[in-house]
């Protein structure tokens, strides 16, 4: 996966790692799965995605893991009974997203890899051009 519990401990200390050690395999792959594809959502119209969350170790951009293990620490919050730490979980997932949404509007730029189309141009540029029709003034 993407995360992994290294991350966890350096995203939040001892407590996430006891969060994720009391949550099943099943319900932390399905958090991280979530969290990817949610910052996907976002990330998707310019960046790629695929490249982004296939990279391992040190070719992972280290503010994109960040906000990954925050997204899925908060929703393998919402899974746990007793919601533990439910409110620094929602303040760092609402920091994420509050990110993720200044990435999309191109306010922040991440040094992530562009999406490209078949000839290698970059997709989702933010530049539109074009012109309006030519005028007739043919009375």
């Amino acid at each position: 996966m993407f995360i992994t519990e290294e991350d966890y401990r350096v995203v939040i200390g001892e407590g996430a790692l006891k969060m994720v050690s009391q949550a099943s395999q099943g319900i932390r792959d399905n958090a991280e799965t979530e969290a990817c594809e949610e910052m996907a959502a976002y990330l998707r119209p310019k960046y790629d995605t695929d490249a982004i969350f296939s990279a391992t170790g040190s070719g992972r951009n280290r503010l994109a893991v960040m906000y990954a293990a925050d997204i899925a620490l908060y929703h393998m919050m919402a899974a746990m009974p007793q919601k533990m730490g439910s409110e620094i979980r929602k303040e760092r997932y609402e920091r994420a997203v509050k990110w993720l949404e200044g990435v999309q509007a191109g306010k922040i730029i991440p040094d992530l890899p562009l999406a490209t189309d078949s000839n290698g141009t970059p997709a989702g540029s933010a530049f539109v051009y074009g012109s309006q029709k030519p005028l007739r003034h043919n009375w």
